[in-house]
C-alpha cells in the first residue's frame, strides 16, 4: 500500500526492470520539469521549494503524465514528512484507518505524515468522510492526485480543507528535456546503449504523447527495443503502429491550418470546420489551443447574434479538461458545428475598436457630473450625481439621458446586425432610443 517505506523519508532507488518511466521519476525538486507556475520563485508552492514554507493538505489536478504523483512525493520529502502511499482504486476504508491511526501514534514522537492518494476522485464519500476529521486536526497532511475537477469529484467538506493546485500538460521542449534525460542517464536511463535520435524521432514521440512525460517515456522506450543503433521517426510510427500525418506544430502547417479552420468557422461551414478540426488533432495539435481560439471566435465572430456561443465554448474548454483524449474529440467536434452553424456578427469587435479609437483621440475625457459617484456631502454639493435619473424607477426600466462625455454624447460605436438575435437587440435599441442614436455605421 505503502509508496515508501515507513522508516524513509526518501524515494526508494527503483528496480532495474522497472519501467523506464518508473526509472526516471525524479529524486529531487531540482530535477522536477514542468509546472513554473506552481514552484518558480513567485509560484504558490514556491517557499516549500526553497524549504522556507510548510506543507499543507493539498489537491494536485491535472492530466496524466504531468507530474501530480512524483510532486507529491518530492514536496514531502523537502519538508522531511513521512510518507504513505495509496491507490484510490485499491484502497479500502479499512486501509486508511490503519493508516490514521498509526500516524496519529508517531506524531506524537514528533514524526508527521503525508498520506498521498493517488486518483483520489476515485473515492467514495465513504471514504472520504474517513479521512476528513484527520485532515482537519492535521494527523496527516492529505496530498491528493486526480485527472478529474475536485470541484465535482472530491466532497466539499474536504476540499474546502486542501488547496487545490492545477497542473498543466507538459510543454513539448519540457518533453524533450525529459527524453533527453532518458537518453543520457547511464543509471537509471538508457544511456549505456548510446542511442542516436533523430530530430524527427523525438517530434513524433512528443506529438504521439500530447504532453504526457510518462507516455512519452513509455513510448521511447518501446521503440528503443526495437532498434539496435539509431531511432527514426519511422521506428516511432511502428512502435504505435500509427503514422503521423506532416503538421508542425510550430510552422507554417499550424497557422495555416488554424487559419483554415477559423475561416470554415466564420463561413457557416461546419464540414470544412470539422474536417480542418480532425487534421488538427491528428498531427498532435493542443486541443487545449483549439478550445482557446474557439473561445475568441465565439465573441469575434459571433457575438450576440448568438449569445450561447459564448457558452458554448467556455463549457467545450472545461468539458475537455474533465474528459480529455480520446472522448473530448467528441466534445470540440460539437463546440465546432455549433459555431459554424451559428448566426455571424462582428458588431462587438467592431464596436471596442471604435471605442478605443475614441479614447486614442480624445483622450480622457470627465465623466458628466450627474453619472459621477457622490458619496460625501462637499461632492454633493460640486452637483456629483445631481439630475441622474435610476432607469427602474421608469416605465419599462428606461429613460433617456446621456452616458457619454459630452463631447461624445452622439457617437455610436455598437451597431447591431440583422443576424439572429441582434436584429432583436437592434430593433429594441431602436424603440428605446427613438432614432436619437442613429443606427449609422
Amino acid at each position: 500500500m505503502e509508496l515508501f517505506p515507513r522508516e524513509t523519508r526518501e524515494p526508494p532507488e527503483p528496480p532495474e526492470d522497472a519501467p523506464l518511466a518508473e526509472r526516471q521519476r525524479p529524486r529531487d525538486l531540482a530535477d522536477f520539469e514542468g509546472q513554473a507556475h506552481l514552484l518558480g520563485t513567485d509560484g504558490p508552492l514556491g517557499p516549500v521549494v526553497r524549504g522556507a514554507g510548510t506543507l499543507q493538505s493539498l489537491i494536485l489536478w491535472g492530466p496524466p503524465g504531468s507530474g501530480k504523483t512524483t510532486l507529491a512525493r518530492l514536496l514531502a520529502a523537502r519538508v522531511g514528512l513521512r510518507m504513505v502511499g495509496m491507490s484510490a482504486v485499491l484502497a479500502t476504508v479499512k486501509d486508511l484507518r490503519e493508516a490514521v491511526a498509526a500516524a496519529r501514534v508517531l506524531r506524537e514522537s514528533g514524526t508527521r505524515t503525508a498520506l498521498l492518494i493517488d486518483e483520489i476522485h476515485r473515492f467514495n464519500k465513504a471514504q472520504q468522510d474517513v479521512l476528513l476529521p484527520h485532515v482537519e486536526v492535521g494527523t496527516v497532511v492529505l496530498l491528493g492526485a486526480t485527472t478529474e475537477n475536485p470541484s465535482f469529484e472530491v466532497i466539499p467538506a474536504l476540499r474546502s480543507r486542501c488547496r487545490v493546485f492545477t497542473l498543466r500538460a507538459l510543454e513539448p521542449e519540457t518533453v524533450k528535456r525529459i527524453l533527453a534525460r532518458a537518453l543520457a542517464d547511464p543509471q537509471h536511463g538508457l544511456g549505456e546503449r548510446q542511442l542516436e535520435v533523430e530530430a524527427p524521432a523525438l517530434d513524433a514521440i512528443v506529438r504521439l504523447t500530447e504532453g504526457d512525460a510518462r507516455r512519452a517515456l513509455g513510448l521511447l522506450e518501446t521503440t528503443a527495443e526495437r532498434v539496435r543503433d539509431r531511432i527514426t521517426r519511422a521506428d516511432v510510427e511502428a512502435a504505435v503502429e500509427q503514422r503521423l500525418p506532416d503538421y508542425d506544430k510550430g510552422g507554417e502547417g499550424h497557422y495555416d491550418t488554424i487559419s483554415a479552420f477559423i475561416k470554415s468557422l466564420r463561413g457557416s461551414d461546419p464540414d470544412a470546420a470539422v474536417y480542418w478540426l480532425v487534421r488538427m488533432l491528428e498531427g498532435g495539435e493542443d486541443p487545449r489551443f483549439i478550445c482557446r481560439r474557439m473561445l475568441i471566435f465565439a465573441s469575434e465572430d459571433i457575438g450576440n447574434a448568438d449569445a450561447r456561443a459564448l457558452s458554448v465554448a467556455a463549457a467545450t474548454a472545461e468539458a475537455f479538461d474533465r474528459v480529455g483524449l480520446p472522448e473530448g474529440r467528441l466534445i470540440l467536434s460539437q463546440a465546432a458545428t455549433y459555431l459554424a452553424s451559428a448566426p455571424k456578427s462582428d458588431a462587438s469587435t467592431t464596436a471596442l475598436s471604435r471605442a478605443a479609437a475614441a479614447v486614442d483621440e480624445h483622450g480622457s475625457l470627465p465623466v458628466p457630473l450627474h453619472l459621477r459617484n457622490a458619496p460625501t456631502e462637499l461632492l454633493r454639493r460640486e452637483a456629483y450625481g445631481k439630475g441622474y435619473r435610476v432607469p427602474h424607477a421608469h416605465p419599462g426600466h428606461f429613460v433617456e439621458q446621456q452616458y457619454l462625455p459630452d463631447r461624445l454624447r452622439d457617437a455610436r460605436f455598437y451597431h447591431p446586425s440583422d443576424q439572429g438575435d441582434e436584429l432583436e437587440i437592434r430593433e429594441r435599441l431602436a424603440r428605446l432610443w427613438h432614432g436619437t442614436k442613429p443606427d449609422t455605421g
